[in-house]
């Protein structure tokens, strides 16, 4: 061989290389912190441990959990599938509609996609049901430390876990669409917990996350997804953060304590509207001392997590992801807990702290975003295959600066808490939002324009200017339904039976 052919030889291998050490997966720790029931407007002065990672990372700020309920929010989280692709619409409490809420089997999630590469934790609430269940498998390589793990030691130890019959109320819930049972949901009530924050349900899953961190196996990249309670009810909160935040300290939103005329009157079969329009703006402002207390906690224990990592020499080079799996109405437009389509109720804090070096193009990305999304973003970023026909779009152009032609629509599903009865849709585009809450044979709809009125007060459906949009807004929803199998459909008809029905009542 002459020298010429071998120098051209030896330089071809050396681009192969550089080539496929640039196309090389990125396997860096990759940490998960969902807070449960978490406003996205709460986040500020008081949380300086989770405002740190906003400073450090890419803030999303108009992001949607994909159901405003645990167990369907948190399964579109870990699949990037719309609750329709999922099959997991409510939470599984009523024996008649317990199948609405799991995962159909053979469905990929981050836990199956990861753990066989990365060393996997799930440290916290599992609420991602499963027709068979992850931590029950014998083959699954992830460490499970659940609500199970918890009650068990705190067995041990002789204590009772936070909560209680005094912090429920009886509520009226529509089983399988058509009749009514009765059901136990917690209320605004407050009170300290006595056996103190040693005890407490977030502080051992800080603990346990940390010693997870501590004796994760170090020949693999670490995996953990930490999934706090806080600041969920029932409101049975240590000290000192029972006593953390006084009612003189609540700035109180302006649609705290109000009904609006045009908000859905279908509320008031919910929880939401049931329980929650029997307290008043003063109530509630205490209620929000409470809250705004667990949320510090919370906080607290985030920074723990952080403290852990940098420790271990993790932090710098890991992706942290922080979010919610849905809000909480507290209060706005009198209603609350979740269960429905309002801002509060189903927009979440999401930021994103990547890699230090990783070239971040956009800090605070505006455009809507979906929880849907989270999943293809972690497989772009590490070069795990992505499933086919996933719901949710890889985040990465975003941050990278890489503008899309036109936003998409973000689409939002409500089933029932813990049965089917209440069915609620939406859609955000260009800046509104269409809402259809279903109860029965009824069907009431909301229009926002969640840009220039984000505490949706004016319910624009009820005036006939905005008829095209609404219907647009309408096709947009019922292919999405149509596309996702939706076991409901809308009527053609629907806007003129609304205003028919409603507009005269308003």
């Amino acid at each position: 061989m002459k020298y010429g052919s071998l120098s051209f030889l030896l330089v071809g291998c050396m681009l192969f290389a550089a080539r496929s050490a640039g196309q090389q997966k990125a396997s860096p720790p990759i940490i998960v912190i969902m807070a449960d029931q978490l406003r996205a407007d709460v986040i500020g002065e008081m949380t300086p441990n989770i405002s740190a990672l906003v400073q450090e990372g890419v803030t999303f700020t108009t992001t949607y959990a994909a159901s405003p309920l645990c167990a369907p929010s948190r399964a579109s989280f870990f699949t990037g599938l719309y609750p329709n692709r999922t099959h997991s619409l409510i939470n599984p409490w009523a024996p008649q509609d317990a199948h609405f809420g799991y995962v159909s089997a053979g469905i990929p999630n981050l836990y199956t996609l990861m753990e066989d590469s990365w060393d996997s934790w799930h440290v916290g609430k599992q609420h991602l049901f499963t027709e068979d269940p992850l931590e029950k498998d014998p083959e699954t390589q992830t460490k499970w430390i659940t609500q199970q793990t918890y009650a068990q030691w705190m067995k041990s130890e002789g204590v009772d876990k936070p909560g209680g019959r005094i912090f429920k109320a009886l509520v009226p819930e529509q089983v399988s669409g058509h009749h009514t049972g009765a059901r136990y949901y917690s209320t605004p009530f407050a009170a300290p917990y006595k056996p103190g924050v040693g005890y407490f349900t977030d502080r051992y899953f800080s603990n346990e996350a940390q010693r997870a961190i501590r004796q994760r196996d170090k020949t693999k990249p670490f995996l953990l997804n930490c999934m706090f309670l806080a600041p969920h009810p029932p409101f049975h909160i240590p000290e000192p953060y029972f006593s953390a935040i006084s009612s003189q300290q609540v700035d109180l939103p302006d649609n705290v304590g109000q009904w609006y005329p045009g908000q859905s009157p279908l509320q008031l079969y919910n929880i939401t509207g049931f329980l929650g329009t029997r307290y008043t703006r003063d109530e509630w402002r205490d209620t929000w001392a409470k809250y705004l207390g667990l949320v510090k906690l919370l906080d607290d224990e985030v920074g723990r997590i952080v403290q852990a990592l940098k420790e271990e020499g993790l932090y710098d080079e890991a992706i942290i992801v922080f979010t919610a799996d849905h809000g909480e109405m507290l209060g706005s437009h009198s209603l609350w807990q979740k269960n429905c389509m309002y801002e509060e109720s189903v927009r979440v804090p999401l930021y994103i702290r990547f890699p230090s070096g990783f070239p971040v193009g956009r800090t605070a990305i505006d455009e809507p975003v979906s929880l849907v999304d989270v999943l293809p973003t972690l497989l772009d970023y590490t070069g795990v295959p992505v499933p086919d026909d996933l719901d949710g779009q890889s985040l990465l152009p975003l941050v990278r600066k890489e503008q899309p032609d036109k936003a998409r629509p973000i689409f939002l599903q409500y089933d029932g808490n813990g049965s089917l009865g209440n069915f609620q849709r939406a859609v955000v585009k260009d800046g509104y939002k269409l809402i259809a809450d279903i109860f029965g044979d009824e069907i009431f709809l909301e229009l926002y324009h969640i840009t220039k009125d984000p505490q949706e007060k004016v319910n624009l459906a009820f005036q006939r200017e905005n008829e095209r949009r609404v219907l647009q807004l309408l096709t947009c929803l019922r292919a999405h339904m149509e596309r996702t199998d939706d076991h409901l459909s809308i009527p053609e008809n629907v806007y003129a039976q609304f205003i028919s029905h409603y507009n005269r009542l308003n």
